[in-house]
């Protein structure tokens, strides 16, 4: 009993200490990677025993706020902050490994910029630079609050704030799922996606309320330590476009409501304001450098932080129940759900979770389901909640369908020019339409203009739910320039046109890639551009059987790190399909890499050989050379019927680049033969060669400048556009 008594009165004499100090409200303003200066400020907080009640805070003051009222420390925040940067918050596609087999396909174009939505005539840009899905896992690791929350009930009672895009009024959360509530109220308009929660679409609170000191006192404070961030204007000469003149207005109308709470301020209250300079509001990538700066502003404020100053044994205790950590929920899932969902099967993105009914949810799991289903392409964002409804326990995913869907336009370019007159530009435009019925029917028609013109168009249709398999009809019209060498001197220029069609029965394995069998008929011609007049070629009819498997396992297409790809093809020209010849090639190419650090290898291959004795007809040989694929030689100027192909090459990551894979430098080690070559005067042993090179990730694409030399004395400067894995 005494023991009792006197825990009781232990708890009595902390309630009467409690009561008898003023209760005090943490104010945090926006400032975007400028953010982490409030970690600082609550290391002295914290240094100094001040305990906080309350917590409001706007945009990246949400954030930190948010973290620290659901019991993280300062020290994991500084850690987290740490580990933090422009890409782990904002580069959203998943791993490469995890995206649908058609999307690895499409990855393989070189197509840049922006997608266009295309709907009912009408075009349309996508509402951000990020949609905020990558930024939403994030979030969810910064919050020991999970699911729907009632922000009184949390370790520190809390406010976010957030813009209604549609009214332009100022939304408080009291209430609501953390992550998707921070979210909003750091969705900088036309970088992150707007957030839509219930029937509001929401962007940034700084817009309304950078510095939310009124809502810190409805949370009944009575006294307020706010820390403003600051929202330095841009210089005259940053002004020079729309981006600079938009930016401009948001930071004038933040800056002007943050001047307005400042002056509500009483002498009881506490304004810390770091001495951040022009450090960048977007610089993610050096978030933790900003936490010294907030220290030092708050250690500015002692002389009116220490009558603040609890005991030690109070301070201990009011941290230790902040401290506590909300109980996981270990619930098992009964069903899982996909809210408001009008053109995605539902079905169909049931089996591409690995989080299942019957046991609990791993949140790592379902952050990685989650990146997989936005690694779709159907989606603009995609959040989740955990609901108790009708006695059961379910798992209810909100992915919001693209608005501008479901058709995508998006263009593309490539160049190759080796300062020797061996050049090309290609122009490429592809337009996508989705779910055109309920298993995922999906056109995609492709169109080049270059060195090769033309036009490809493909059904796909899914037999199944599950899209294992498929069967696909295409069409395809296109004229390639072919030029046929004898040593380095060109002989000719020939136009090669065919037109086709076909149909092709296939099946996927997972995400590793595909296989498929078909039938296609076509006709093809030759006429002569430059050379020999009487070297034209009537008109051929095709028909064949085609068998194709194609892998894909790269981490990257731009410059692949680890991972492996390639594809295998064989085509079997039979009169009885209405072919005038009969004959069967093959033709297989593979690479694969590994990285130690910033050292890459990688090692590859292609092999082309025919069938039985006869020799390939001279319209469907086999051509080789260029960049990379040996180098020095002049693009397709190996021209024959038995190809072999080896390279090895390496190159080291030199420099990091916000969003975009880096700089590189290497050097490719190749050799190749030609049996059964076209001009019969040409090599037919090994020729070896090789490339040096750097590599820059551009947002046009991998551009590469390389020197290449092949024996006996062929030598080449390239500029390379593109990406030069031929899958």
């Amino acid at each position: 009993m005494g023991r009792i008594a006197a825990a009781v009165l232990v708890c009595v004499s902390f309630a009467v200490s409690a009561a008898e100090r003023p209760r005090t409200c943490l104010v945090l303003s926006g400032g975007g990677a400028r953010g982490a200066a409030h970690i600082g400020v609550l290391k002295v907080l914290e240094e100094y025993r001040v305990p906080i009640d309350c917590i409001a805070g706007t945009s990246m003051g949400a954030l930190v706020g948010a973290a620290y009222s659901t019991g993280f420390s300062v020290s994991e925040m500084e850690t987290l902050v740490t580990d933090l940067s422009t890409d782990v918050l904002f580069k959203e596609r998943p791993p490469r490994q995890e995206l649908s087999v058609r999307r690895k396909q499409e990855d393989q174009l070189n197509l840049v910029g922006p997608e266009i939505g295309v709907r009912d005539g009408e075009f349309f840009l996508q509402k951000g630079f990020a949609s905020g899905v990558q930024l939403e896992t994030v979030l969810r690791k910064l919050s020991r609050a999970r699911g729907y929350q009632r922000f009184d009930e949390l370790p520190i009672p809390f406010r976010a704030v957030a813009t209604d895009l549609v009214t332009g009024h100022l939304v408080v959360f009291g209430e609501g799922d953390l992550a998707n509530v921070m979210r909003a109220s750091m969705s900088v308009p036309g970088f992150i996606a707007p957030t839509e929660i219930g029937d509001m679409l929401l962007i940034d609170g700084g817009l309304t309320n950078n510095l939310p000191v009124n809502i810190a006192r409805e949370m009944r404070a009575d006294v307020i330590i706010a820390v403003n961030l600051g929202t330095p204007l841009l210089k005259r000469d940053q002004l020079g476009s729309i981006v600079g003149v938009s930016a401009q207005m948001i930071f004038i109308l933040t800056e002007q409501n943050v001047q307005a709470s400042i002056a509500t301020l009483t002498g009881r209250d506490v304004l810390i304001e770091p001495e951040l300079g022009d450090y960048s509001f977007g610089d993610f990538d050096h978030m933790s450098k900003t936490i010294p700066i907030g220290e030092a502003a708050a250690r500015k404020k002692l002389g009116f932080l220490r009558r603040l100053t609890v005991s030690p044994e109070e301070y201990a205790a009011h941290r230790a129940k902040q401290r506590a950590h909300p109980p996981q929920d270990m619930k098992i899932v009964d069903a899982i759900r996909f809210d408001d969902l009008r053109r995605v099967n539902p079905l169909y993105l049931a089996t591409l979770l690995d989080t299942k009914t019957g046991a609990p949810v791993d949140p790592a799991v379902l952050d990685s389901d989650i990146r997989r289903l936005y690694g779709t392409g159907d989606f603009e964002s995609i959040n989740y909640r955990l609901a108790d409804e009708d006695g059961k326990h379910v798992l209810a995913i909100q992915a919001v369908e693209k608005a501008w869907g479901p058709g995508y336009l998006r263009f593309g370019v490539g160049l190759s020019y080796d300062y020797e007159g061996d050049s090309y530009f290609q122009l490429l435009a592809s337009y996508r339409r989705t779910w055109l019925n309920r298993l995922g029917l999906e056109s995609r028609t492709d169109l080049q203009l270059g060195r090769t013109t033309g036009i490809a168009s493909e059904l796909y249709q899914p037999l199944a739910v599950n899209g294992v398999f498929f069967v696909a009809p295409r069409i395809e019209a296109q004229q390639q320039l072919l030029d046929i060498y004898e040593g380095n001197r060109r002989l000719a220029r020939f136009l090669f046109r065919h037109t086709r069609v076909g149909v092709d029965l296939g099946t996927q394995f997972t995400r590793f890639g595909e296989t498929r069998i078909g039938l296609v008929k076509g006709v093809l011609d030759a006429r002569v551009q430059t050379g020999p007049p009487d070297a034209n070629l009537d008109l051929v009819r095709q028909g064949a059987f085609t068998a194709k498997i194609f892998f894909d396992q790269f981490d990257s297409t731009s410059f692949p790190r680890s991972g492996f790809a390639g594809r295998v093809e064989v085509f079997g020209s039979r009169p009885g399909l209405g072919a005038q010849d009969d004959y069967t090639k093959y033709w297989a190419i593979a690479d694969a890499a590994h990285s130690v650090g910033d050292n890459t290898f990688m090692l590859g291959g292609a092999i082309g050989r025919r069938s039985g004795r006869a020799a390939l007809p001279e319209y469907d040989l086999f051509s080789w050379g260029g960049f990379l694929h040996l180098s020095g030689y002049p693009t397709g100027a190996l021209v024959g019927d038995d190809l072999q192909f080896a390279r090895f090459m390496y190159y080291r990551k030199l420099a990091r680049q916000t969003l975009l894979e880096g700089v590189y430098a290497g050097f490719s080690l190749e050799a190749a033969r030609m049996r059964g070559p076209l001009v019969p005067d040409n090599p037919t042993d090994w020729i070896k060669a090789g490339a040096v090179f750097l590599g820059l990730d551009t947002p046009l694409g991998p551009l590469y400048l390389g020197v290449g030399r092949a024996s006996p004395g062929f030598n080449a400067l390239y500029l390379y556009l593109g990406k030069p894995w031929p899958y």
